[in-house]
Formats: structure tokens, C-alpha cells, sequence
């Protein structure tokens, strides 16, 4: 089984990068079911039912977030409609929307999607090891696969989480931070592994959006509206390549593909 995570998209650099490269990488890796983190990708701030829907018409099957995911009020009641749409588990139990779901295949079988956030550094909620527990516990009783986007800023955390859950889950992959790393493995157990898949966007910025904009943020402390960055756009991600019968994973693959220079997606 092919599983392909795109890296957090960032604004409309990043959709356009998804839209022009996923139909032939998906072609080429032969992918059975493709995964995107999408928090950022209405202006490099939440999501939208419309961006929503314009990143699934790309040939993505599930959309994972993370704390900006309540940016935008508007997609509050889009999280409770869509099933394909996830915001982290650990968030507690009266928020919209649904932390992991099942998705079903073409060939029968079945994957379970989990979004875990994070403590260190971010707004403090539910315990992340605890509520993955929880979360596969429910979907180990439909497929032994499982993959986890762990959102989080600590390195120290993704790993810890990654060594928690090994054999437990097909492949932890981490999000939030848009760098990518390059520690990409298979853990002892059979789970894939890596700190942060990184960033689908603009990558003449800093993690985004325009190097003066966060450069005077560090200088002054004084708040400012960040504008997106457009140039070096990059797709970013991981390929995973997983034994449906036992949920293990085979391999992992880092991506990082440079696009020319273009028009963004509108």
C-alpha cells in the first residue's frame, strides 16, 4: 500500500504546487490514498469550505490540521459536515469537527487517519500519548493502518510520540514547524517515522510568509500582519509504503520538489 503526506500547504503557493505536481506523482508512485495538512492553506492562516474542497478536487482523500484550524470561524460547522476534514483528537470533546476517521479503499481494505497536536510550546490540552491510545484502540478493531500527522513544535515531543507509538501505527509524521527533517526511518517495530515532512510553499521566507515581515516581528516585538511569501515554491511530503496485512511499514520517503516560477492557483 502507497501513502502519500503532503507537507503543510501554505497559501496559494502551496495549493498551486499540489495542484500541478499530485496528479502525475500519484501516478508515478502508483498511490492508493493521499493525506495533505491544510491548516494553513486560506492565506496562510485556517481553511475554508471552499480551499477545503479545492484540495480534495486535487486528488487528496484527507485533510489534517492542527492549532490554526480555528482561524477562520466560518469552517466551524464544515468540520462537523465533512468526514474527510480533521482537526487534532487531543482538543476537547464539545469542539467541531472529529480527530480521526476511517477511510475505505478501492481494493477493500481500510486506513484509519489520526491528527494528534502537541503540548510543548502550544496551547495546552488533552495529553497527546493518552488520546492516540485512545484513537487506535477504536481503529485497530477496523485496519491494522494507521497513520498519525502529530502536530507539534518540540522536537523533542514528535520523537518522544514516535517512539511511544511504534507498533502501534503505520507511520507518525510530524507537521507544524514547516521545516523539513531529515530523519526519516522505520523504528524497530514497524512504524515510520519523521520529525516534520515540512512545508508546501514559498521557501524564499521564513517558514512562509515574507522574510521583512518576521525579521522586523524579531526586531520591534511589535505585532504585524504577515504577507505571504511567492517565491521558490517547493512540494513537500513523504511517500510510505506499508504491508496491508500487518500494518507495518516498508519504507519512507522525504519529497521535496522544486516548481518553476508561475502564476499561483487562484
Amino acid at each position: 500500500m502507497n501513502i502519500l503526506f503532503v507537507a503543510d500547504i501554505m497559501g496559494k503557493p502551496g495549493r498551486w504546487a499540489a495542484s500541478q505536481i499530485l496528479p502525475e506523482l500519484k501516478k508515478i508512485h502508483q498511490i492508493d490514498f493521499t493525506i495533505a495538512n491544510v491548516e494553513n492553506a486560506a492565506g496562510g492562516f485556517g481553511l475554508t469550505k471552499e480551499i477545503a474542497q479545492k484540495i480534495l478536487s486535487y486528488g487528496v482523500d484527507c485533510l489534517t490540521s492542527g492549532n490554526h484550524i480555528w482561524d477562520r470561524k466560518d469552517i466551524f460547522p464544515y468540520l462537523e459536515e465533512s468526514l474527510r476534514v480533521l482537526r487534532p483528537a487531543n482538543y476537547p470533546p464539545n469542539v467541531p469537527g472529529r480527530g480521526a476517521a476511517i477511510f475505505d479503499l478501492k481494493n477493500d481494505s481500510k486506513i484509519g487517519v489520526i491528527n494528534i497536536q502537541g503540548k510543548v510550546y502550544i496551547k495546552e490540552i488533552d495529553c497527546p500519548f493518552r488520546i492516540a491510545d485512545k484513537e487506535i484502540e477504536k481503529l485497530k478493531e477496523q485496519t491494522k493502518v494507521i497513520i498519525v500527522d502529530l502536530h507539534a513544535e518540540a522536537t523533542s515531543e514528535k520523537m518522544a510520540l514516535g517512539w511511544y507509538l511504534d507498533g502501534k501505527v503505520s507511520a507518525v509524521l510530524g507537521t507544524h514547524t514547516h521545516v523539513q527533517t531529515a530523519d526519516e526511518i522505520i523504528l524497530p517495530q514497524g512504524t515510520a517515522y519523521i520529525t516534520d515532512v515540512g512545508m508546501t510553499g514559498s521557501h524564499d521566507s521564513v517558514i512562509g510568509v515574507n522574510k521583512e515581515d518576521a525579521i522586523a516581528r524579531f526586531l520591534t516585538q511589535i505585532p504585524r500582519r504577515f504577507t505571504l511569501a511567492k517565491n521558490d515554491v517547493k512540494f513537500c511530503g513523504a511517500l510510505i509504503k506499508i504491508d496491508p496485512e500487518s500494518g507495518k511499514a516498508l519504507s519512507i520517503e522525504r519529497i521535496k520538489i522544486d516548481l518553476p516560477p508561475s502564476e499561483e492557483d487562484d
